[in-house]
């Protein structure tokens, strides 16, 4: 076995090669946990706490609506649109639970990609913000929606915020939306108030039927729906559990601050936290010292994060005024995360933060680095999770290299998913006999360790977020002066890398940065708007004409590297 797979010979003696997994549907770590900890708190949202009994409760009434009041059946798309928050998790069970296929939906899309998205997954329902109804309403006739279920952040808090909470909304987004419970507008508050109906039960089968849709950029520039079943979570909840083995069960304080539309947060921290009876910690945004002020005064053990989330808590300037000893284990991911803020946040905190990888057809975690009893590697992504195969194979043959050698990195293993949405020639390329190819080259050490050398081709990497310049240059290449665009990753201090737009305009005409950012703004989310702007009169391409994108970032890291000498 370990001649196969090198790597267990590394695993500490707390972590089995093979794990145990759940046969059950994902809703049912709630069922469970209820049953044994029901006055025990799982929630805390500004100072509001609901016990997994109350979470429960509110499950299973907004699944009861779903099949009554709007007919939700077995494998029905419903829709999440909404930052972390009791509302959130409240509907996530509950649309396990009637049956229904979650599909996470990022609350900061505009119009045109929210549009995609609901009709590449035939969503029929979705739950937004009272804030975000405007913007979902004027996409719904586009779409397969019938019903929009609405919420709003004061509705889980305490009083007297609740009452403060409009009012600073009003300030910060310069809007009040107001929306009755009438026609195909529901109100989530009155949605929880309503007589407790007789749920359908339905026979799941874990093995094929689909818990969620997850939607990740593709090289093509669109976003496409992964298929995760109940299998595929369980599977990666499971080895994420078995991971922490120093973790105990209802005793852990987890930190939500990853956003649940990413299945990195779904998987490692609200679905985790739930299967562990851990009290959840909701983070609705990142903010560097509300962060702070939160792990003191919960005594936060378990930190899920993104490199930028770690580098921004070492750079606040009251750092030091706060205690973050009570922190035990943070997994960083969606990034590579650098060696010195690895060593400096341990050695403020006194725990561990290592680096995972992994990606949204795989639940998502697929390798990671030891928090505890054996050695981690710098620069290393770490080995593979329990269960989970990987190698390194050629490019052009798919034949294994020696170790040491680049190559592309495959992966197989449970929590592998079962598609693409909709999409049976793009699965039959990435999943080929069983194995995930995730087009991430990197080699493997003598020992079993793992290294990404570099990313998938073209895609950057920014502030944890994963953009596809494809589907950007779509949107320059709308703008009535632009002949020619391409958009590459180039080098960034704090965001590992930072979107940089090149740009051919009409003879004669003239844009600026500012026009041309505010142009970008309309069709984008904000991460994916590119922060700098170069125009050209050509831009290099090879002899068929295509554009060269990696000799413009050779050119930024020339530029950077000669900066660097002047101020040596």
């Amino acid at each position: 076995m370990s001649e196969l797979k090198p790597w267990l010979k590394n695993y500490p003696k707390e972590v089995p090669a093979t794990l145990e997994y759940s046969t059950e549907p994902v809703h049912k770590y709630l069922e469970v946990t209820v049953k044994k900890f029901p006055d025990k708190v799982a929630l805390h949202f500004m100072g509001k706490e609901l016990t997994f009994k109350q979470l429960y409760e509110d499950a299973q009434s907004f699944a009861g609506y779903l099949q009554a009041n709007l007919g939700v059946q077995k494998g029905d798309r419903v829709a999440i649109m909404l930052p972390n928050s009791p509302q959130n998790v409240i509907c996530f069970f509950g649309i396990l639970i009637a049956g229904g296929v979650v599909v996470e939906t990022n609350p900061l899309y505009t119009e045109r990609e929210l549009e995609h998205q609901m009709n590449d997954s035939g969503a029929k329902v979705i739950v937004t913000m009272d804030i975000l109804y405007p913007r979902v309403a004027k996409v719904m006739p586009r779409t397969d929606l019938k019903h929009i279920i609405v919420t709003a952040i004061k509705d889980f808090l305490p009083f007297p915020k609740n009452l403060v909470y409009p009012y600073i909304q009003k300030k910060q987004y310069g809007i009040v939306v107001n929306v009755k419970h009438e026609g195909s507008t529901h109100l989530l508050t009155e949605v929880l108030k309503q007589k407790k109906k007789k749920l359908m039960e339905y026979d799941i089968n874990i093995d094929e039927d689909i818990a969620l849709l997850q939607y990740t950029g593709g090289t093509t520039g669109v976003a496409k729906g992964v298929m995760l079943t109940h299998k595929n979570v369980n599977a990666n909840t499971t080895m994420n559990q078995a991971w922490v083995f120093k973790a105990q069960p209802a005793k852990e304080v987890i930190l939500g601050i990853l956003p649940f539309f990413h299945v990195f947060g779904l998987t490692t921290v609200m679905i985790l936290s739930v299967k562990m009876a851990a009290k959840l910690i909701l983070m609705p945004k990142f903010d560097a010292l509300e962060t702070l002020k939160a792990i003191q005064k919960h005594r936060v053990t378990l930190f899920p994060g993104a490199p930028t989330i770690f580098i921004g808590l070492l750079k606040h300037p009251d750092l030091k005024k706060y205690d973050l000893s009570s922190i035990e284990a943070c997994i960083s991911g969606s990034a590579p995360l650098p060696h010195e803020v690895q060593e400096k946040f341990e050695a403020i905190t006194g725990g561990k933060l290592v680096e995972g990888y992994g990606l949204s057809e795989a639940s998502p975690v697929t390798h990671s680095n030891f928090l505890w009893g054996a050695v981690r590697v710098k620069g290393s992504i770490g080995v593979p999770y329990p269960d989970t195969d990987s190698k390194i194979v050629s490019s052009e043959t798919e034949e294994e290299m020696p170790a040491g050698e680049i190559g592309e990195l495959i992966i197989k293993g449970p929590q592998v998913m079962k598609g693409y949405w909709n999409r049976p020639e793009e699965t039959a390329q990435t999943i080929k006999d069983g194995w995930l190819h995730t087009g991430d080259l990197g080699y493997m050490d003598e020992n079993g360790y793992f290294y990404v050398v570099d990313r998938k081709k073209d895609l950057i990497i920014a502030g944890g977020f994963n953009i596809y310049p494809r589907e950007i240059e779509e949107v320059l290449y709308q703008h009535p002066d632009v002949v020619e665009a391409v958009v590459a990753g180039v080098p960034d201090p704090y965001r590992g890398e930072t979107v940089k737009a090149y740009i051919v305009l009409k003879e004669g005409v003239t844009v600026t940065a500012e026009e041309m950012n505010k142009y970008a703004r309309k069709f984008l989310t904000a991460y994916k708007v590119p922060r700098l702007y170069e125009f050209r009169s050509e831009l290099p391409k090879t002899a068929v004409g295509k554009i060269l994108r990696r000799m413009l970032v050779d050119e930024e890291i020339k530029k950077l590297e000669e900066e660097a000498k002047k101020h040596a």
